[in-house]
């Protein structure tokens, strides 16, 4: 099977394969074909070529050079320069040494492969397609120098900093593992000295990254203390730039680095990318890890021992973030930086620092922070409001997000922030760049962000420095447009204030995008539905839990709201759910005891299952202007060929009120809809209340019943669709009942149901 590039053990995709060496598929020029058991090797040949005069090489060697020594007995002064470097042999069938809770696992190997070495330099060389990685310094290392080199179409990494496993203290390994924080090792750093330290990677050339492998790094860190990363282009990489796979030890430099074009064939990461699945970390962080630093502060800086630091250096990610911080990443300073697309992400850890960064197209991305985390974000500029994942109360107490500039005059990027408990001193204008179209991002005299002590740095240092590699650098093209003031538009008149929202079982479902992909650790081809759970709700006594992912019903993926609710109708007794809670998978059964019963019929009098109720001549009330017919219509125990009470064009927040007169046991809450346009479909969710007077229109002051999708179903002339108590349950008590109604279609702006009848029982 050829290993596992990444470290969840996945198993295989479900559609994607990578095939080679096969016969029938040799038909373009410059393509091969070796067949071992004749040991004959096929080749098209590219038109000119003259295979009789033609120079044949053949691969073997995975290792070129190999440097063996130990902490004890070390090799040492050792000058390797000028060299030219080509054509190792491929390694990817055998990435198969897991890295401590890694997204990745590795092949502990190189081109140039040292061990237990002090003071080797390799300088001024070429490293031109080698098959796997270009340079892997292994376990004990000092100062190693990786100078003036020009790495570039790697089939893997093309630096690899990487320690010994049994130098750490309580190690995992399979994503999934948790330490017992009650029983772990609390001595800080590490148990032996078998690991790179005190080296550096400089004035370097680093692009074609990843040419077969899709777990690679221009620089790899990992089980390191003390590595520099200075005046490096790193671009064109299949995953991240730069990558710090973990806390063990910290006293990185990141500094006056270019590193742009990456995370090209994976997902969710960053031009730098860092983990910090360190002991203290556990997957149900929320819990079990914020209960045992608020205990023992010094916990999350027993690996992450000393402070890395990113500085000076310009990144751009396309396909995720500029720089992101993920799972437990603690012990950081990030200033001086420029980022050229999303901004700054910052997953849940500890004692991060971040200021004097520039995002002018981008934002601070907070996720599933812990609380007193002591993490601080100042006297940035940045384009947007922060983006924010499963955060949703004020995070304080020696945390502070505060004198940032928003290039923007929107009030209510200041009042998001406020819910945080943060940009209290913060504000809102034109950053006055000098020369945004150009790369500098400087900003004039006059500019509010000096004041809030944001300060300029240069815009001219980032990159490569060796003339001769400098001349052949690429650089990140600079977005066409740089942040603009922009000012919130007013909601137009009569549009109602009404917030819609999903259900099932008295939770609210949204489903998964933009940042929650990342914060839940789900991928965008799985999705799901997330849940959002009420103390005492139906969904909570059977075992669900707030921020459960949704991924499956009865073995049927449910990766969106509508793949979720359309799957509901029909299902009674109980479900088998497939659930991601804490980035871990199970399966819950869920009884239900509430149940979604739907219904066609040709005509008014030929419903079996749920015939129309009679005439009960209820009060209904909507907010906002129907048409058509009144609304006494909805209550007189007819359906007719007609539109019905019917919300207009483009309206996506209709609700429909029905007062009962009296507090009374419900069963069962049915809706009739007729064809008329195509407007059969109904998309509703039910509120209700208790409460003596009219409750009006704040649906979050309502409980919420569950959700009803019958877009599922093939269309009649009539629909009835039914929320309905299983037998022995009740829906609850209550007087009023409200219908929140979405469009059916996407014409004229969104088309709504045409309802015909409306019922209680």
């Amino acid at each position: 099977e050829g290993g596992w590039q990444n470290n969840r053990q996945m198993g295989m995709h479900k559609a994607y394969r990578m095939v080679e060496n096969i016969f029938e598929e040799l038909d373009t020029a410059g393509e091969w074909f070796h067949n071992a058991g004749t040991q004959t090797l096929y080749f098209k040949p590219v038109p000119g070529t003259d295979l009789a005069t033609a120079t044949v090489e053949v691969v073997r060697l995975r290792h070129l050079v190999e440097l063996q020594g130990s902490s004890t007995k070390p090799v040492k002064h050792i000058a390797f320069v000028g060299f030219v470097v080509r054509h190792a042999a491929r390694t990817f069938m055998d990435c198969k040494e897991q890295m401590l809770r890694s997204d990745w696992a590795i092949y502990r190997g190189g081109a140039f492969m040292l061990t237990g070495t002090e003071n080797v330099r390799i300088q001024d060389c070429e490293f031109d397609q080698v098959g796997g990685n270009a340079i892997f310094v292994n376990n004990y290392n000092r100062r190693t120098l990786v100078k003036g080199c020009h790495i570039h179409d790697a089939g893997a990494s093309g630096v690899c900093f990487v320690g010994d496993p049994n130098a750490v203290r309580d190690p995992l390994f399979e994503y999934g593992e948790k330490n017992d924080l009650t029983k772990i090792d609390r001595t800080p750093g590490p148990k032996t000295d078998n690991y790179p330290a005190e080296s550096a990677v400089e004035d370097c050339l680093i692009h074609g990254i990843g040419r077969v492998e899709r777990q690679p790094a221009g620089v790899q860190i990992e089980m390191a203390q003390g590595i520099s990363v200075r005046d490096c282009s790193i671009y064109d990489c299949a995953r991240a730039g730069i990558n710090i796979g973990d806390g063990a030890w910290g006293g990185h430099l990141i500094e006056r680095c270019d590193v742009f074009d990456t995370v090209l064939e994976t997902h969710d990461h960053g031009s730098f990318n860092s983990w910090g699945r360190d002991r203290y970390w556990r997957s149900d962080h929320l819990t079990s890890s914020q209960k045992a630093v608020d205990a023992d502060p010094a916990l999350p800086f027993l690996d992450a021992v000393k402070t890395t630091v990113i500085r000076d250096s310009r990144w751009r990610c396309d396909h995720g973030w500029d720089i992101d911080l993920d799972d437990g990443s603690s012990n950081y300073h990030i200033y001086n930086n420029l980022m050229l697309n999303k901004g700054l992400k910052l997953r849940e850890g500890f004692g991060r620092k971040a200021w004097n960064n520039l995002a002018p197209f981008g934002s601070l991305h907070p996720h599933v922070w812990f609380q007193r985390s002591k993490d601080q974000v100042y006297s940035n500029i940045f384009a947007a409001p922060h983006r924010t994942a499963r955060m949703n109360k004020p995070y304080t107490d020696e945390t502070m997000v505060d004198r940032n500039l928003f290039a923007s005059n929107d009030k209510k990027i200041l009042k998001q922030a406020a819910k945080l408990g943060w940009d209290a001193n913060s504000a809102l204008g034109d950053p006055l760049f000098i020369a945004p179209a150009s790369g500098d991002f400087r900003v004039k005299d006059g500019s509010p962000a000096l004041k809030l002590g944001f300060q300029n740095f240069p815009m001219d240092q980032f990159g490569v420095k060796k003339p001769a590699l400098k001349k052949i650098a690429e650089t990140p093209e600079i977005p066409a447009t740089a942040a603009k003031v922009t000012s919130s538009k007013p909601a137009p008149k009569g549009r109602s204030l009404v917030v819609q929202k999903r259900g099932w079982l008295g939770a609210t479902l949204t489903e998964l995008e933009g940042e929650a992909f990342s914060a839940f650790g789900v991928s965008k081809e799985a999705a799901g539905v997330i849940v959002e759970i009420p103390a005492g709700c139906a969904a909570a006594e059977a075992g669900l839990r707030n921020d459960d992912v949704i991924q499956g019903i009865d073995g049927k993926a449910t990766s969106n709201l509508k793949a979720f609710l359309t799957q509901l109708p029909g299902k009674s007794g109980s479900v088998v759910l497939e659930v991601i809670r804490d980035q871990a998978e199970l399966k819950l059964t869920v009884k239900l005891p509430v149940y979604i019963q739907l219904e066609t019929a040709s005509a008014p009098g030929h419903f079996k299952e749920l015939p129309v109720s009679t005439a009960s001549g209820r009060t209904v009330l909507t907010n906002l202007k129907t048409g058509n017919q009144p609304l006494a219509s909805l209550t007189d125990g007819k359906l007719t060929s007609t539109y019905g009470p019917i919300f207009a064009n483009g309206v996506h927040t209709g609700v429909y009120k029905m007062d009962l007169g009296s507090s009374q046991a419900i069963s069962a809450i049915s809706s009739w809809s007729y064809n008329q346009g195509s407007r059969v479909t109904q998309k509703l969710t039910v509120y209700a209340s208790n409460s003596v007077s009219d409750p009006g229109w704040n649906l979050n002051k309502l409980t919420l019943l569950g959700s009803i999708d019958t877009s599922g179903v093939k269309a009649a002339n009539y629909m009835a669709a039914s929320l309905r108590a299983a037998a022995g349950s009740s829906l609850g008590k209550y007087r009023w009942i409200l219908w929140s109604v979405a469009p059916v279609s996407n014409a004229g702006g969104g088309e709504n149901t045409a309802f015909q009848e409306l019922a209680v029982e």
